[in-house]
């Protein structure tokens, strides 16, 4: 071995991910494969098949694997694809995750449930709010705390903003991706409209805390009604010049029509959910078929598309984002009167003015914020429907102040392993438009 072969190997050596890594077609068992191709997916349930007729012939000598990422923006974050190539044509994909390693959920083990909330919120950057509701409905459940009113319609009025901002960032970093330059510019203007809001009624644009278990940390502010209102006056028009910008373009359509195809049954078994799982064709929404909060009493349709490909996974969004213009109307005239948050004194802190004039307030407040407060044994799992799909959270208490264990069922994380079925017999071009269109957060894929 020379010089150079040995560094070669050493480099590598270093490197190396372990099985995570994709290994030649010659070092790869047939049975992973068939796995990799997403042929079992396809199969009846106690149908058994031999993985050697689904081989593909390939000339190992005329194909190479390559490292897509790990790097910003093209992967949506610290992603690693590895691929094997047949020329340009994309033979098999295996997603490599890992290189983010923030540790949220162990860290979440060590927090108090009241100081939860600062952890969640920066999973899913892109939807804090979302993180924020998904920890206070588990730790409420085990609490059995009953939330009032307007508390809810509140979290309801704000998850839907969350998810404009968070789709229209989508359709300007997808614009971006596919070539489309002005959409990045204007989807970023439109996230502005309602970032400014949240700052105004949270303290902060991002990352809020906002939503805490027994409601939400403050009430919303004068005159909040007229600034919900224009936000809903100024996207529709906007949304109808998206529209005109992406849909019938005729490159737009040639990059995202029949590219990264999924079927429903794929779709499914991979637990798929969100856009992707709706782009199918399958209606599942978690907020009308297992309905939290109010959402029940609103009125809006679930989108779906057709085929499942990237064109399908943009429509939704674009037509997602009209449906809850929709709920926030209808959020905006039922808001009750009412308090914002329970008055349990055992959860909630006094308000700021009682402490300044009573001992009493300010030792409650003392305890709460240092010791926090205990919450009874149990499990749960309680889920939201984020702009990504399912957002689960399983918490379990052993009767003291913080987690026992804390686990988040982030949707990005399930959505990658949809990739190398999209990708398979693509071409590498099309490669950043099917990662774009999954739409993964890789802070809530490495938590």
């Amino acid at each position: 071995m020379t010089t150079h072969d040995q560094d070669t190997a050493a480099l590598a050596a270093e490197t190396s991910e372990g099985v995570q890594e994709m290994a030649p077609r010659s070092a790869t068992e047939s049975a992973e494969l068939l796995l990799e191709q997403g042929a079992v997916l396809r199969l009846p349930e106690g149908v058994t098949v031999d993985p050697g007729d689904f081989n593909v012939e390939v000339n190992p000598d005329e194909t190479m694997i390559i490292n897509m990422g790990p790097q910003h923006p093209s992967t949506h974050g610290v992603l690693r694809l590895m691929m094997e190539l047949d020329g340009e044509t994309v033979l098999r994909t295996k997603p490599v995750i890992g290189y983010l390693h923030t540790g949220m959920e162990k860290t979440g083990e060590e927090l108090t449930y009241l100081q939860g909330g600062t952890n969640v919120t920066r999973m899913d950057y892109l939807a804090p709010l979302h993180n924020e509701l998904v920890f206070s409905l588990a730790v409420e459940a085990l609490l059995a705390l009953e939330v009032p009113e307007r508390a809810t319609w509140i979290r309801m009025l704000m998850s839907e903003l969350n998810r404009l901002s968070s789709h229209v960032l989508w359709m300007a970093t997808n614009g971006m991706d596919l070539g489309a330059v002005s959409m990045m510019v204007y989807g970023w203007r439109e996230r502005e409209l309602v970032l400014s809001f949240f700052e105004k009624a949270t303290g902060l644009r991002m990352n809020h805390n906002y939503i805490r278990p027994g409601g939400v940390a403050a009430d919303l502010p004068p005159g909040w009604e007229d600034d919900v209102l224009a936000i809903c006056d100024a996207f529709p028009p906007r949304l109808a010049e998206y529209d005109d910008l992406l849909t019938g373009q005729p490159i737009f359509r040639e990059r995202t029509e029949g590219v990264g195809v999924l079927m429903p049954q794929e779709a499914i078994a991979l637990s798929a959910s969100g856009p992707i799982l709706r782009s199918t064709g399958v209606e599942w929404d978690l907020r009308r078929d297992m309905p939290y909060m109010f959402y029940d009493q609103v009125d809006f349709d679930v989108i779906v598309g057709t085929y499942g490909d990237c064109f399908d996974r943009y429509a939704v969004r674009l037509n997602e984002m009209r449906e809850s213009i929709r709920i926030i109307h209808q959020v905006v005239e039922r808001m009750p009167r009412g308090d914002y948050r329970s008055q349990d004194k055992k959860v909630t802190p006094p308000p700021r003015a009682r402490i300044d004039e009573s001992m009493e307030a300010l030792i409650h407040h003392f305890k709460l914020f240092t010791e926090g407060f205990k919450v009874p044994e149990g499990e749960v799992y309680t889920a939201v429907e984020s702009p990504r799909g399912e957002l689960g959270c399983y918490l379990v208490s052993d009767g003291s102040a913080k987690p026992y264990r804390l686990h988040i069922r982030g949707p990005s994380f399930a959505n990658l392993q949809t990739l190398p079925i999209m990708l398979r017999g693509g071409l590498v071009a099309d490669a950043v438009a099917v990662i774009s269109s999954v739409d993964p957060i890789m802070g809530e894929v490495d938590r």
